[in-house]
Formats: structure tokens, C-alpha cells, sequence
């Protein structure tokens, strides 16, 4: 960067300095600016213009920009590719600041911390942090968008493994370490970061952030963390004498907040986990199942475990399933109540149909939270929100009608929230506009002053007729006419041919080819009134928004817990439907251990291509197996004979009984 010429470049240097690592977004008027180096990174990874700027001065500054109503998409597209991005603002209004206008970045968006619609609405977007103390590696995980929080330690000669498992399964998006932790070959340049704008290096699936080692020290760890939560002690959250797991948990939370604004209202729980907790599926048996993606690229998803079973409808079921999925449940008392839920629903076609229409519609409400929890949501979110809130009373109704522990359970755990609900619909009008800036987002009778001052605004083009009638009978010009443009605000517009009958108190504005513009005492002095109620009708508004949001925020608890509940009933909810369409059995646990049988078993992918008209007829097979008299199957048959897709139809059948859904067979 060559040395900044004018107090604006000083001004974008000295921003960039204290970002070196992240593309800068820097606010000018109705765009975003960027220069240097990052201008010419933009250009080619946006496919946008690279232009500059002071090149009459011998010194052209690479430059490129966006529209800062459509910059959320392409910052989508930068962070997708590995880049961080930093968005500075501008802090006051440039008409009225009397100097340079005071900007400052209000927050860091990179890969592992976004929060915005362009998210996959069926993933997580995890941020994910490795500490390193002694002979345990701490891992922890959270999701920005939803406020999925998790952390796990691991020792012993297997840990490196067992954090690449976890690191195949999860699929951050980021990766945060200390600068001298070993990161057993995770398959990226631990310095990817440092030295930016650089994306992650080719063939990741995560960027990688290093952070100074003090950050991820106990001393550090453990106050962030129990100041966070409001507790005393982090055993309610199992993390009490797991240093490691708290360490690599608080780093997330240390950079979230260095990233973010806004309160992490809803970050509000973390929990510990254990791998023995759960049926363990390796990266490698995720992946040869098809339990989520496709083995080969490019082929049809609906070849997934995933996609053949999910008939979730909202965004939350959905990844609640994929969670389940990919951590099936090995607690006896756990998945029978999941199955006495399923039963109950498969049994009751009406108040599961009734249950899926009344869900269906309901929107991402942990994300919607987030954003507001950010300060990010706009209008329409917080209106969002409100209509997904809308729904809750009829999922609550039916819920109460059906006699399962479980959902009774998830009954009790939900809440309607019609006072939040009312509280947004009275104050933000039926169809606002995106931006709050733009005006017009909150009711009328919400604010008497807004009130008075949008009627002021409202009246002035007759205000402005009167006093144009009044100009013109004092003057004599019929042709006078009042006028506004941004730069010169409110004048009277006077021909060349009328200008001898101008009266010596109109002050000359402009001067044009065919005509000269004036102003006078009482045009000045109500241009200054509209203007100054504009000014106010924003500022009020934004007051009124801020207030409201913080308002939904204090309730981030009763959302989040609300979200949790109906997440889980529209899986419990699906899987029920599934297991009616498609004739599933309820399988059976034995205790005992040490053996499995399986009657007349089909493959659920196969079965559901066959039943779409892709696949070719599938024969049911049995299957029994235990720890004494059978312990050993010998399958024999020609090549694509079928034996791989019997051990693979074992294994499908396995998972889903262990996520608590029926299962294809007899």
C-alpha cells in the first residue's frame, strides 16, 4: 500500500491496519468501497469492475465496490471461498458531520461466524477450536446461526484420530488453534490465516485461525466462560475438571465477541459430550454409507440415508435429523421415547397430519434469533419471526392431545410467545422494507412525536404548492416553480426571460443555461424543518427498532428453548409419517446384547428408488447374528450380486432404529 495521500486513504490505512487479515468493506456513501490489494482480490473472486481512483494525481489506487443494499451477497460469496471480511461503517450522518465522517468496523464476518440467510438451511455452520494442554486435546464446536454449542476432550495415542473424525463429521467451516499447537495434519497450512487476504488452502474443508496461546489458557478459559453463562461453576454444564474441553470452548467465545456486536444472547447453554454416549461412526463409515452425502460427486442425493427418510418441514427438524443421523443414540430409556412418540403419531394420522400443517411454514427461528441477538436482523426478520410465532398455538394444541411422555415433554418445554408476537406486530407494519434506514417500518400510534413529524413530511408537498401559488402571484412568473435536488435542497426555478421580474429579496442559488435558481427566507426556513423532521422520522425509527430488538433478545431463552421443542417434534413427527407411508416396523432392544435379528429387512434407499420409479425390485432379506452360536455370516454370490447393499442394508436398518425411527422390515 503506497502512503495514503488525502484524510480519507489515512483514514481506510488506519482501519486496515488494525485488520490486516480480513477484506475491508469500507462504507462511502450508498457503497462499500475496497482498495489496495484487497480491490484486486474482490474484483476477481466477485467477477466485478477493478477500477481507481487518483489517477489525475499520478498515484492510481486499485478500487472496486458494491451496492451496500446487495453487499450481503456478495460478502456470502467471499466468505464460501475462505475470505474474511471487515465492515466499516459509517458512524454518523455525512451531512452532518463537520469534518471527515467517523467510521470504525462494527463487525468481522469470516467463514466459521456467519449468520446470514445464504446459510444452508439442512447444515450447521460450525466454528470449531482445538486447545492443547498436556496430554489432552480440547475440542469444542458452535453454531453462530443457531446457537448450538458443544464441547469433548480427548487423550491417549487415538486423540489425533478421533479429532479428525469429529472434524470429518461436524465439517466446520473454521478452524481455531494456538499458534504452537500441533495440529496432526489437518490438511491445511497452520500460517493459512496470518497473512490475508488468503483463502484456505485447495482440497480443505474448513479455514484455519490462529490465535495467540494465552487465549486458550484455563486461567483465561474458565472466568470467560462461567461470566458468560452466569454461573458460578461450569459443572452444570459438565465441563468441571475438563480444562481442555473449557480452554478450546472459551476461544470460541473469545473470538466470537472480537468478531461480533451484539449480546450472544442466544448462546446461552454449552454441553459436554462423549463419544461413548453414542453409536461411534467414523468419517470413513459416514461417508461409504451414504448416510449424508453422495460417494461420488455429482450424483444424485437422493441416494442418501439422509434424503430418503427426511420429510421434516422446517429448518431446525431438519438439522436435528442430520444430528441424529450422524450421532445415533445408544441410551435404552432415551430411544424408547422417542419410538413411543413415533408410535403415537404413526397410529394417529389426524394429529400428525395436523401436527406437519401447523409446523409447515414456521420459519428458522434460531437463526432469526441470531440475528437479532447480532443486531443484523432488519425488518422483516423481526416480521418473520413474529408469523413463525403465529403458528406455535396450534403445534401446542395438538401436542397436548397426544398422551407420549416425550411430547408432553416437548409440550411443556414450548412456549406460544404471544406477547413477543404482539408486542412485533404492533410496532412494525405489515410490509416494511428491507433496510430501516429506507423509513416506514414502524406503525403509526406507536410514537407521538414520530406521528407529528411524519405528518409534517406527509404535508409538505402542499405546503411547498402553497408557497410556489404564493411566489407566483407576488412575482408575476407564471412558470415559477419550487424544486429539490440532494445538492441544493429546496429552490424556485425562474426562467432567463422572467428574471427581470425577480424581487431583490430571492438569493441566487445556481445559475443555469435557460433558467437561474433562488431561495428565500421562508423556503429556507421550511427546507429546514422537513429536512430536520426526515432526519428525526430515521432516528426515531431506529430508536424504536433497537428498542424492540433488544426487547426479543431478553427473551433468546424462550425462543431458543420454543425452537428446540419444535425441532424435535417435526422430526418425531416425520419419522412417523415415514414409518405409515412406507409400512416400517418398531424394532425391538434387547438388553442383553450380543445379537440382532432382522426379518424380512429392505434397504430404506433402495426401497424408496423403487417406490419413485428409479430403482429395480428389491427382495427382502433376514438376518441373525449373536455372540455364541452365530457369529459369523458367509455371503457368497456373483459380482453387483447384492452382497455389499445386504451388509450395507444391516447397517442402515441399525442406525435408524439407534436415532429412534422405525425401520424396514417385518
Amino acid at each position: 500500500m503506497t502512503e495514503p495521500s488525502t484524510p480519507l486513504m489515512r483514514q481506510y490505512a488506519a482501519i486496515k491496519k488494525e485488520h490486516p487479515s480480513a477484506l475491508l468493506f469500507f462504507r462511502l456513501g450508498d457503497f462499500y468501497e475496497l482498495f489496495f490489494d484487497d480491490a484486486k482480490v474482490a474484483a476477481r473472486e466477485l467477477q466485478i469492475t477493478l477500477t481507481s481512483r487518483n489517477k489525475e494525481k499520478g498515484v492510481a489506487v486499485p478500487m472496486c465496490g458494491v451496492p451496500y443494499h446487495a453487499a450481503e451477497s456478495y460478502i456470502s460469496k467471499l466468505i464460501r471461498k475462505g475470505f474474511k471480511v471487515a465492515i466499516c461503517e459509517q458512524m454518523e450522518d455525512p451531512r452532518l458531520a463537520k469534518k471527515l465522517v467517523r467510521r470504525e468496523v462494527t463487525r468481522v464476518v469470516t467463514p466459521g461466524t456467519a449468520a446470514d440467510t445464504s446459510l444452508s438451511s439442512e447444515e450447521n455452520n460450525f466454528l470449531a477450536a482445538l486447545a492443547h494442554l498436556g496430554d489432552r486435546v480440547g475440542f469444542a464446536a458452535l453454531d453462530l446461526s443457531t446457537g448450538e454449542f458443544r464441547a469433548t476432550e480427548f487423550h491417549g495415542e487415538d486423540a489425533a484420530r478421533r479429532i479428525q473424525d469429529e472434524l470429518q463429521q461436524l465439517r466446520p467451516k473454521e478452524l481455531l488453534f494456538g499458534s504452537s499447537l500441533p495440529l496432526f495434519e489437518t490438511g491445511t497450512n497452520p500460517a493459512a490465516q496470518r497473512a490475508a487476504p488468503q483463502p484456505r488452502a485447495a482440497g480443505a474443508t474448513w479455514a484455519e485461525t490462529a490465535l495467540d496461546d494465552w487465549i486458550f489458557s484455563p486461567d483465561h478459559a474458565i472466568p470467560l466462560l462461567e461470566n458468560h453463562f452466569g454461573v458460578l461453576s461450569l459443572e452444570g454444564f459438565g465441563l468441571a475438571g475438563k480444562p481442555a474441553a473449557a480452554s478450546a470452548a472459551a476461544a470460541i467465545l473469545y473470538y466470537v465477541r472480537s468478531t461480533q456486536r451484539g449480546t450472544l444472547d442466544h448462546v446461552d447453554r454449552i454441553g459436554f459430550y462423549e463419544r461413548q454416549n453414542c453409536l461411534v461412526l467414523d468419517a470413513v463409515t459416514v461417508r461409504n454409507l451414504e448416510l449424508i452425502e453422495p460417494l461420488f460427486a455429482g450424483t444424485d442425493a437422493g441416494v442418501t440415508l439422509f434424503r430418503s427418510i427426511d420429510s421434516t418441514v422446517t429448518p431446525m427438524g431438519k438439522r436435528l435429523l442430520r444430528s441424529w443421523m450422524l450421532r445415533p443414540s445408544i441410551d435404552g430409556a432415551e430411544l424408547q421415547a422417542r419410538l413411543d412418540a413415533v408410535e403415537t403419531q404413526a397410529k394417529d394420522v389426524v394429529a400428525r397430519e395436523e401436527l406437519r400443517r401447523s409446523l409447515d411454514g414456521v420459519l428458522d427461528l434460531e437463526r432469526l434469533l441470531s440475528r437479532v441477538t447480532l443486531e443484523t436482523a432488519n425488518p422483516r426478520d423481526l416480521l418473520a419471526l413474529a408469523a413463525s410465532l403465529r403458528k406455535i398455538p396450534a403445534v401446542r394444541a395438538t401436542l397436548a392431545r397426544l398422551s407420549t411422555e416425550r411430547l408432553r415433554t416437548l409440550h411443556a418445554s414450548s412456549d406460544e410467545l404471544g406477547d413477543l408476537r404482539e408486542r412485533i406486530e404492533k410496532t412494525i407494519v405489515s410490509e416494511p422494507p428491507i433496510w430501516l434506514n429506507d423509513g416506514g417500518v414502524i406503525q403509526n400510534g406507536i410514537n407521538e412525536e414520530l406521528d407529528e413529524l411524519r405528518d409534517l413530511s406527509r404535508n409538505s408537498k402542499q405546503h411547498l404548492a402553497q408557497i410556489e401559488q404564493g411566489e407566483r402571484q407576488r412575482t408575476g412568473i407564471s412558470s415559477l416553480k419550487v424544486k429539490f435536488n440532494s445538492i441544493f435542497g429546496y429552490y424556485l426555478e425562474v426562467s432567463k426571460s422572467n428574471l427581470h421580474h425577480v424581487p431583490a429579496d430571492y438569493e441566487r442559488k445556481q445559475t443555469l443555461v435557460n433558467a437561474e435558481r433562488f431561495t428565500t427566507p421562508e423556503l429556507k426556513e421550511y427546507e429546514s424543518k422537513i429536512l430536520d423532521a426526515q432526519e428525526k422520522i430515521v432516528e426515531i425509527e431506529r430508536r424504536l427498532f433497537a428498542e424492540l430488538r433488544v426487547a426479543i433478545a431478553g427473551e433468546a431463552k424462550r425462543i431458543r428453548q420454543t425452537a428446540l421443542a419444535l425441532a424435535e417434534v417435526d422430526v418425531l413427527a416425520a419419522l412417523a409419517h415415514i414409518a405409515a407411508l412406507r409400512n416400517y416396523c418398531r424394532p425391538q432392544f434387547d438388553n442383553s446384547g450380543g445379537e440382532i435379528e432382522i426379518l424380512a429387512g429392505r434397504h430404506p434407499v433402495i426401497e424408496q428408488q423403487e417406490l419413485s420409479g428409479v430403482g429395480d425390485r428389491f427382495v427382502p432379506n433376514d438376518l441373525f447374528l449373536n455372540s455364541t452360536t452365530h457369529t459369523i455370516l458367509v455371503l457368497t454370490g456373483p459380482n453387483m450380486g447384492g452382497k455389499s447393499t445386504y451388509l450395507r442394508q444391516t447397517a442402515l436398518i441399525v442406525i435408524l432404529a439407534q436415532i429412534g425411527s422405525f425401520v424396514p422390515a417385518r
